[in-house]
Parts: C-alpha cells; structure tokens; sequence
C-alpha cells in the first residue's frame, strides 16, 4: 500500500466519521427524557425507543473523546449531547441489587426506567468509561470518583466474589476465564490511568498485569489458536464451550496488548499480542471464500453452536482495522499493512450503512487520534509509515 493510498483511506474515513457525527447529532439524541435513541434507520427514523446502556455509554464516550481530542469536533452541540447523555446515565443506569450493590441495567425505557439487568459486567464497564471521559471535559471529581468505585466493585465481582451479579453457581457449572473479561478490564484500566499521573497508574497496576496474565491463558495448542473460553487454570476446556473462537475479540485483545506493551515497555508481550492476537486470528477468522471475518469458528472446524457464527458483523472489522494499523506502526512489516488494506477494502465496499457508519466512527477515532496531539498532523507523524 503506498502512502497516497493510505492517505485515500483516511481521508475517506474522516469524511465518513464527519458524516456519521452530523446524523447521530441530528437524530438520536432525545430532547425529552435524556439520552440517546439507538434504533434508527437511514432516514432517520426511530423504530425502537428502548436505551441499552452499552449504547448510551459508548455514545458518551465517543462525543467526549471526539470533542476532547479533536479541534474540528470541539463543537457546542457535541459537549450539550455528552452531558445529556452522561446526565441520563447517571440518573437511571444504576440500579440497587439484592445483595445492595450497585448494578447497572443492560436495557431502559425511554423515560429511564429499567427493564432488563444481565448477570454479567458489561453494562457497568461503559458506564464506567462513559463517566470517566466525561468527568475529564468536565472537571466534575465526583463524577471521576463514582467511575472508580463503579471500578472497584467490578474488581471484587471478578477476582473476590461474583454472587452480586446475580448468577448462581450450579453444581455442573465449572468456573471459566473469559477471553471478554480481563480483556475489558484492561481496557478500562487502560481508560482510567490515561493521563492521570502515577498514583493512578500504581493504583490500576496490579490489576493491569493479572489481566495480561489471563489473556496470555487463551494462546493454546502450542500457539496456535486464541481460544474464548479456557479453564481458570488455563486448560483447554472440553466440549464446544472450549472450541469456540472469537476472532474479533481476539483482535482487540491484542490492541490492548499493543498498548500494554508500549507503555510498559514490554516488548515480548508487544511482540506476542502482534503474533498471537493480531496476525493469527486474521489468519483463523478471515473467510478466504467470499472475504470478511466470521463471528464465531470452532477449532476443530465442527459448526459452532452460535447460529449467527458465519455472519460479518461490523465490530469485528472494526477491531481488525484498529490491530494491524497499530501492529504496523510498531513493527513496519509491510504484510501487516497489505492485511489493513484487505479489511479496508472488504469493510466500506460490503458494510452496510449502518455497519459501515459504526465502523467508521470508531476506526476513524483511532486512525485520526491515536499517537497524535492536533488533528492535522500529517500521518507519518503518528508513527505511521508507509512504504512507496
């Protein structure tokens, strides 16, 4: 890929991200109740008014970062939409578990109200990023101190005692490590020591390594598959439960990898989230039939158990783009650039509007923001080069 077509790709995606920002601000944000519709089609018509607060917070975030971080999106009308989104989520995304914990619902009303609680730590770990980022355009400390405790119960739910999730242990059940789990505990780690000086990053730090300890679990069979699921020891797992193959999580696993290992400056483990995480699920989870990454992939090549396993979702496409852009900045191997250009092209001429637009978004945050101070540096600025 020589640099003019690199320079093609990312000002198409900031055209795309320019476009995808205008019609979020447009259509999505409810001037009524707070928050964000989500379920909208391309006219912009709403057809669900449900607010799922994975949704909800990644909104927050992304018009925080996006404001935060770049000069052409420093607009009044982006800030208005985090705080009200943010102000939404802080009013009704927590809710009070039997056990008295603070949990947040997976789905709410349009007026706040909750409809549905999942026994697991992923709407509390958008709601943490979604408070984080905001309290830091905000200067709100109160705001910044519920995110870390938010953080801390999410810490004893997965390393002391999971019983406040609400899901009981079953006498057939045998405890699992979840590729998903420490590789979002990472992420927030990640989030929340970004910038905010050494106390905070001693703070984090042991949980950051145990969470590299438990992603490294998931290398299996001599290196060459990243298993989902492994045993809390790190043992395969039988059954299809142990099969089962996430390539999009394994990339972004390996991005957070790539970050842990740039700040700490471990470049065996930049080196194994490059091999391990990045170039080996792309060889696993790219269909070499028809292009784009499977969802789910058995290791033993039986049908997944997932119906949905050979769809191309975007998120996955997303994660692929983000991971080998980030491995060739690192590394400069021109295969992983060839790779980024393959996705690329899959990506924006299969996606559908509404997979290419949340594709878009996020890929194009990373690709304009990451390693870089103004929006307008040149691209080799970042640590991006690319040959001729």
């Amino acid at each position: 890929m020589s640099v003019v077509t690199l320079e093609k790709c990312r000002e198409n995606i900031r055209k795309q991200l320019d476009n995808v920002v205008d019609f979020w601000l447009k259509y999505s944000l409810d001037r009524v109740h707070g928050g964000f519709f989500t379920c909208i089609g391309k006219d912009g018509k709403i057809y669900d008014e449900l607010k799922y607060v994975w949704l909800q917070g990644r909104q927050v975030w992304m018009y925080c970062r996006l404001y935060r971080t770049m000069d052409r999106f420093h607009k009044p009308e982006i800030l208005e939409a985090a705080t009200v989104g943010g102000a939404f989520l802080r009013k009704f995304a927590r809710v009070s578990s039997s056990s008295g914990q603070w949990k947040c619902a997976f789905c709410l009303t349009r007026d706040g109200k909750a409809l549905k609680v999942q026994r697991t730590i992923f709407s509390e770990c958008f709601y943490i990023m979604a408070m984080d980022e905001l309290s830091r355009l905000t200067g709100d400390k109160d705001m910044q101190l519920e995110a870390e405790q938010m953080m801390e119960q999410l810490i004893y739910w997965v390393q002391v005692d999971p019983s406040g999730l609400g899901r009981p242990q079953l006498p057939g059940e045998v405890p699992i490590n979840s590729l998903s789990v420490p590789m979002m505990l990472m992420c927030l780690v990640q989030q929340l020591t970004e910038g905010r000086g050494q106390e905070v990053a001693q703070k984090y730090k042991e949980l950051g390594n145990w969470c590299v300890e438990q992603i490294l679990q998931h290398i299996q069979r001599a290196g060459t598959a990243i298993l989902e699921n492994v045993s809390v020891d790190g043992s395969e797992l039988p059954g299809c439960q142990g099969r089962l193959q996430n390539p999009g999580h394994a990339l972004e696993a390996g991005w957070f990898l790539m970050l842990y290992g740039a700040q700490s400056g471990d470049k065996e483990i930049h080196r194994t989230a490059i091999r391990n995480f990045v170039e080996l699920p792309y060889q696993y989870g790219w269909d070499k039939e028809h292009g784009g990454l499977f969802y789910f992939l058995d290791v033993d090549g039986h049908c997944p158990t997932q119906l949905e396993w050979s769809m191309k979702l975007w998120w996955p496409h997303c994660e692929a783009l983000i991971a080998f852009l980030m491995a060739y900045s690192h590394t400069r191997k021109p295969e992983l650039l060839e790779i980024f250009s393959e996705v690329y092209q899959y990506t924006f001429s299969h996606g559908s509007s509404t997979c290419l637009v949340a594709c878009t978004c996020v890929s194009a945050f990373w690709m304009t923001c990451w390693k870089t101070r103004t929006e307008d540096s040149d691209m080799n600025d970042k640590g991006i080069h690319v040959r001729d």
